[in-house]
């Protein structure tokens, strides 16, 4: 048998899938008329192992494992690496001021757009997303080291 990208992404969903239901087991399901805090997390979990296992079963049609191309290795890295450092400085630097600084550092630094335009998009974005959430669906995010 070929080992086959389809066969090595759909093990991983399903791998992802099982391990997000083991860790948020803690957290309370609820009902569908007032769902939990684990009520979502589980839910994407199955629907992430269900497609991976749909992979899994296609991965026939896909190229062999060792024909990919990892050409597009070092950009995905540094899109690790921004992320993760924006996953640690969240709690500090609070929802806008993190996000804002994520999405201009992935459009300057790793997409290689122009300053003006990458920063307009940032905060017209994040802003969006942030009166989305404490306004209209009344969620509150982290408040940053000046209060918003």
């Amino acid at each position: 048998m070929t080992l086959r990208a389809d066969h090595v992404a759909g093990t991983f969903f399903v791998a992802f899938g099982v391990l997000v239901i083991a860790l948020s087991g803690d957290l309370p399901f609820g009902t569908l008329s007032f769902p939990g805090a684990g009520f979502l997390p589980d839910i994407l979990a199955v629907l992430t192992i269900i497609f991976g296992l749909v992979l899994l079963f296609r991965a026939a049609e896909s190229k062999p494992f060792a024909a990919l191309s990892w050409g597009d290795a070092k950009h995905a890295g540094f899109v690790v690496l921004l992320t993760t450092a924006a996953i640690a400085v969240f709690d500090w630097l609070g929802f806008l001021t993190t996000d804002v600084l994520l999405i201009f550092g992935l459009l300057v630094v790793i997409e290689r757009r122009r300053l003006l335009p990458a920063a307009i998009f940032s905060v017209g974005v994040v802003g969006f997303t942030y009166v989305l959430f404490v306004y209209a669906l009344k969620t509150p995010l982290e408040p940053g080291p000046l209060g918003f």
